[in-house]
Order: C-alpha cells, then sequence, then structure tokens
C-alpha cells in the first residue's frame, strides 16, 4: 500500500527543482504592471499602472494540440511553450488588444525537471517576444494519466485595449484590402492530419529533408508559430485598421468570415504571397485537393488585416522596415464567403 506521494509515482522534490530551475526565464519576462514573486497562490497584474482611460479586457486560451506528438518523436522540447504563448497572444491581437500577461499549463506523466525547465522557457521566450508577463503557472505530475515521457500543454493570457480602438470588423468596407503576414510553417493547426499523412500513411523520416524543404522535415514541422504582437501594434499605432484574423484551425474559410460583416466575403488571389515548400510537400503526400488546402493550412499566411486601399503600401512598408513579411493578397467583396483565384 502506497504511504507517501512517491509511492503514488509523484515526486514532490522533483516539483521543487522544476521551480527552482524555472525561476529565471519566469523573471525575463518582468514588464510594467507586474506584481509579486512566484509562488504566490495568484498571479497579480497591476492594470491601472498602465494609465489606460477606458480599459477592455480581451483574454484567449489554447493549447499546441497534437504537434506535441511530433515534439516527443523529435525528443525536441524548447519551442513548443512558444506555440503554446503564441496560440494565446495572437488570438486577443485580433481585437487590437496588446497581451499583458500569460499563465502555462504543464501536465506531465514523470516529473523531469530539466525537461520542465526547456518547456518553461520556450515559454518564456514567447513572452519575451510578445511583451507578455508570465505570472504563474502550474506543473501537475499525473503518471496515470500519461506515459513518463509525455506531457500537454496549455496556456491563457489576458490583454488590453482602449474601447475606442478596439477592432471588431464593423468598420470593414467592400473594397477593403487584405494583407497578409507571413507564416513561420503549418504553425499548431492541423496536425492530426500532418501525423497522418507524413508517418501513417507515407512513412517519411523526420530526420530527412524532402523536396525543397530547407531543414528536416521534423524541423520543418516543430518550426514554432510566430509571434505577430510587437509589429502589428506597431502598424496598430498609425493606421486605422479595420479588422484582424488569425489563420488557426480551419484555415482561410473557417477564420477570415470571423472578422466580416455578414452580407460580406472575400477574394483572395493566390500568387500574391509565398506559399511555403512544407504545404507543397503535404498536398503531393496527403494527395489533398488544392482548394481543400486553404481550408485546412494557414498556407503561409497566419494573420491577415483589412485596411482602407489608401494606407495599404504604407503599411506594407511599416511592415518591411519592422521585418515582417507582408502582402496585399485580396479585397473585401460584396458576394459573401471566401473565393480564392487558384493558380
Amino acid at each position: 500500500m502506497a504511504k507517501t506521494y512517491e509511492d503514488a509515482g509523484v515526486s514532490l522534490e522533483a516539483g521543487y527543482e522544476s521551480v527552482r530551475l524555472i525561476k529565471k526565464h519566469i523573471s525575463r519576462t518582468n514588464r510594467p504592471g507586474m506584481m509579486g514573486n512566484i509562488g504566490s497562490f495568484g498571479g497579480m497584474f497591476d492594470l491601472a499602472s498602465l494609465n489606460y482611460k477606458e480599459p477592455v479586457l480581451v483574454s484567449g486560451t489554447d493549447g499546441v494540440g497534437t504537434k506535441l506528438k511530433l515534439a516527443f518523436m523529435m525528443d525536441k522540447h524548447d519551442t513548443i511553450g512558444q506555440d503554446a504563448v503564441a496560440m494565446c497572444v495572437n488570438d486577443v491581437l485580433a481585437q487590437g488588444a496588446a497581451p499583458l500577461f500569460f499563465l502555462d499549463y504543464v501536465a506531465v506523466g514523470k516529473n523531469d525537471p530539466k525537461k520542465i525547465e526547456t518547456i518553461v522557457k520556450g515559454v518564456a521566450d514567447g513572452c519575451v517576444l510578445s511583451n507578455c508577463a508570465l505570472i504563474g503557472g502550474e506543473t501537475a505530475e499525473m503518471p496515470d494519466m500519461y506515459d513518463e515521457d509525455e506531457y500537454d500543454i496549455a496556456g491563457f493570457t489576458v490583454g488590453c485595449v482602449e474601447k475606442s480602438k478596439l477592432i471588431d470588423g464593423s468598420k470593414v468596407e467592400v473594397g477593403d484590402v487584405l494583407i497578409g503576414l507571413a507564416s513561420s510553417g503549418v504553425h499548431s493547426n492541423g496536425f492530426s492530419l500532418v501525423r497522418k499523412i507524413v508517418l501513417k500513411d507515407n512513412h517519411l523520416d523526420l530526420n530527412e529533408r524532402y523536396d525543397d524543404l530547407d531543414d528536416t522535415l521534423g524541423n520543418t514541422l516543430l518550426t514554432p508559430t510566430r509571434i505577430y504582437v510587437k509589429p502589428v501594434l506597431e502598424v496598430l499605432n498609425h493606421f486605422d485598421v479595420h479588422a484582424i484574423c488569425h489563420i488557426t484551425g480551419g484555415g482561410f474559410d473557417e477564420n477570415i468570415p470571423r472578422m466580416l460583416k455578414e452580407d460580406q466575403g472575400v477574394s483572395i488571389q493566390e500568387g500574391s504571397w509565398q506559399i511555403l515548400p512544407i504545404f507543397h510537400l503535404l498536398e503531393k503526400y496527403g494527395n489533398i485537393p488544392h482548394r481543400e488546402m486553404f481550408n485546412i493550412f494557414n498556407m503561409g499566411v497566419g494573420m491577415i488585416l483589412i485596411a482602407r486601399p489608401e494606407d495599404a503600401n504604407a503599411i506594407l512598408d511599416l511592415f518591411g522596415k519592422l521585418g515582417e513579411k507582408a502582402s496585399i493578397i485580396g479585397q473585401v467583396t460584396s458576394q459573401t464567403g471566401v473565393h480564392i483565384e487558384l493558380l
């Protein structure tokens, strides 16, 4: 009969060691408004110190999905935390909100302090990229729920925007242009299909390069989700952006209509941006109809902004100065739905 937590498969000492190791990474995320120290029962943030006049809080929560399965197979855990942050902060950014703070949840089969540190370092990296304080989190060791080398990760963020600057799509007009921001790869959606294509159906080697990939297949698929917070907020400081869309699960067809009025649609011109080689590989090996790819993946566009046509070139110029690849990919129309002019 188990008499201690250790006998039940839960190591309190490993938990304490994990906390000790991650403290230095959490400290890198300090920003104005952050209060307290790690270890408190609740994370604290002083919103009043930021001097918003009419603050609106925007929250988001998400995980990484089955992209984790590839991280397990590759034994590569240093960027998966950035994925968790990106999925949350890019969502609140779509309302024009600047992320303020983030909390992570990591559930493990066995607490390996060095692995936990590596995962949380990735979370901290994502928080630094989005100027977001890591104010708390939870690591749960659950030996009966996960295998020893498995874990799950999710996160939660809160952002803030002035009420007068909230982006809700109400300003979108027919004739407005769509500005697409380049993705870094598949990001964190569609990996159940990706794994079926790559591993189950075609038995591809994650450590090999295929077709036009710049890196191994495994490293390409594990490329962390791009975080758009800093460049997009800079653009919002200078231009009246009418809507923002984070291209996640469901690709173009599911996400673009979420930023439009009911009687509006979009016309998108394929070829106006670069479709990354990984998508050509997945289409070929998965035998996926070309149009269907846009209904599943981001196809090289991770975020879309809608703006007035007279502002478009200046917005592109600013994104270029900020190191962001941006392209005019289409326009808003009076015909509902997402219409893509395929090459």
